[in-house]
Formats: structure tokens, sequence, C-alpha cells
């Protein structure tokens, strides 16, 4: 059933659609071929969210067809009877600032990062604007979840243990589905909507939390709202503004250098989960310029490669990840 939050948002999502459809007609026409995003290296196989076509979808091609890159988790055969099965899977949402996305630093290199640990990753390329607006990536987002939890005895998975990991514009998505969610319309003919599309986590690595007007911040997400969003429209895609008692459990990561996504935004979200005393765990380094990653192999800011540890250690601690001495 859908909760009453998640039916005022998808009414207020047509209300913007429709002012985003308004402005279309009175300005330059928008680019409708966004650039195909590079294919992550490295994966697997590729699911494709809807096989029949996506809802909304303006055409055929590889843009309009959101999809996941399958990273399975390398265990082996001691492992597999040793660990605990089934196994984590996280879905991981590339940046880009909902114009492009980032498939190598922020979705191969990650996938690859949880796979080595145990646990199966899937890379979502999801749909971008200026061709789709919100709430569609939100759709492809959501689909994505439900996907790996009603396969998840086919992939290995644990249902409970669906997790979704962003960065940047993905970080906002992630946020997105950590607070907006249903438990599936058990009615459907679609088994896939059937089942809940809510994150059992949320790692969210510097992502646009907040659109707090008190806050400085170089660009409004115009790609996923528009040039000229209205206020109702700012407030809607503001992630703090809508934690929840079911928000998901949070691993939150910025760095105060960041002139793209102020840190700001980062502990408006946190205060809001501790206000309602929810699972959360925040780290903000000194520095650090956006879009660092993962944090690895950088030396001139050697301190963010204890950022994988932090990740490694929350996600033990919540029995997401296997503590596992000698990784793959």
């Amino acid at each position: 059933m859908l909760t009453t939050m998640r039916l005022r948002l998808l009414w207020l999502a047509a209300a913007s659609l429709l002012s985003l459809g308004a402005l279309a007609q009175t300005s330059e026409p928008p680019v409708l071929t966004p650039k195909q995003p590079k294919l992550p290296p490295g994966h697997e196989r590729v699911v494709m969210l809807w096989p029949e076509g996506a809802p909304g979808a303006l055409g055929k091609a590889d843009v309009d067809e959101p999809r996941l890159f399958v990273y399975p988790a390398r265990v082996s055969a001691t492992e597999r009877t040793a660990l605990r099965s089934p196994r984590t899977g996280v879905i991981v949402l590339p940046g880009g600032a909902y114009r492009t996305l980032m498939m190598d630093k922020e979705g191969a290199a990650v996938a690859h990062w949880l796979s080595q640990r145990g646990v199966d990753a899937f890379v979502l390329q999801y749909r971008l604007g200026p061709r789709y607006h919100f709430p569609t990536p939100m759709l492809d987002g959501a689909r994505a979840v439900r996907y790996v939890r009603s396969h998840a005895a086919e992939l290995g998975v644990a249902p409970n243990k669906v997790g979704v990991w962003g960065f940047s514009a993905g970080g906002h998505l992630a946020g997105w589905l950590a607070t907006i969610h249903d438990d599936g319309n058990p009615r459907s003919q679609d088994p896939i909507e059937r089942v809940s599309d809510r994150p059992d986590f949320a790692i969210l690595s510097y992502a646009r939390l907040s659109m707090d007007p008190t806050i400085p911040r170089p660009t409004n997400l115009e790609a996923l709202i528009g040039e000229h969003p209205s206020q109702q429209t700012m407030e809607m895609i503001s992630i703090d503004r809508h934690v929840n008692q079911g928000t998901s459990p949070s691993f939150i990561f910025s760095t105060s250098a960041d002139e793209t996504v102020n840190s700001r935004t980062a502990t408006a979200y946190y205060d809001a989960l501790k206000r309602l005393n929810l699972p959360a765990e925040l780290h903000i380094f000194e520095r650090g310029a956006h879009g660092v990653g993962l944090g690895l192999g950088l030396q001139h800011v050697p301190e963010l490669s204890e950022l994988t540890v932090l990740v490694e250690n929350w996600m033990q601690t919540h029995g997401w990840m296997e503590d596992r001495p000698d990784h793959l």
C-alpha cells in the first residue's frame, strides 16, 4: 500500500511535470538525446528493468532503457560454505548531476570493491535529464530495488539485505529511495511490483541531501527539475524534509572542501535522522574536493583512504558484510 507521504509526493510530482511541460513550450526545446553513458567495465551481465519498455519512455534507445549491470560477489568454494548465506546486495547509483553517469569511478570501481568483500553489486543506469525530469530517475531507482529483492532467491541475496550506495546526484537519488518508498502493490500482475522498494540501508557519498536556501549551492539540480523550479518543487526534492520513522539506516560521507555539494546538506540530513533517533553514521573530512569516489589512491588527501575502512566497519557492524580477513 502507498503511504500518505508517497501519495502526496507523487501528486506533487505530477504537478511539477505539468509545470515543466509548460516551461518547455515557452523556451528553447530541451536536448532529447543525451549521450549514452559509458558502460561500467567488468560486469558479468546486464538486466533490463522493464524488458517491454520503461514507463514514460520517450523512445527505445539505450538512454530510454534503465538497466542493472551485475557484479556477483567473489566468493570461493570454501567461503561459500563458511559464510552466512544468502548475501547482501547493493545497488550502486553513480553521480553526474542527473545529466550523465560516472560509470567508472562511481560505478564499476565501487561494484568491484563490494564484490571482493562478498557483496553482490548492481550498477544502475537510470534515465537522465534533460530528456527525463523528476520523478523518472526515482522510478528507475525504485524499480532496481524491487528487482533485486524480488529476485533474491535467484541471485543468492537476502531480501532483507538490499542496500543502495549513491554518489553526488546518485546520492540524492539514494536518499530519495531511503526516505520515500512503499510496500509494493500486492495486486500487481508484475511480480517485481509486488515487493517493497525500501532499501534496507543507504550509503550516501557527497550527496545533495537538502535544498535549504540558507545552504550555499552553485546549482539547483536543473537537469532533474528544470531551470525555473517552483518553491514547492524545491521542497519536494529536499531529502532532509522527508525523513520519517521508516527511513533507512544511513552512512553519510562528505568533505568540508567540497564546493559543489556543501557538507551542511549532510549534517542537515543527519540531524533529521537523529531527531527521530534513527540509525546513522556521519563522517565529514576536512580535505577533498567533490567527486573523490572511494577516496583511494589520492596522494594529496591520503586520509580519505580511511573511508572504505569506515564503510566496511559500518556494514559489518550491522551484518551487511562478512568479516573477511583476506579479500579476494
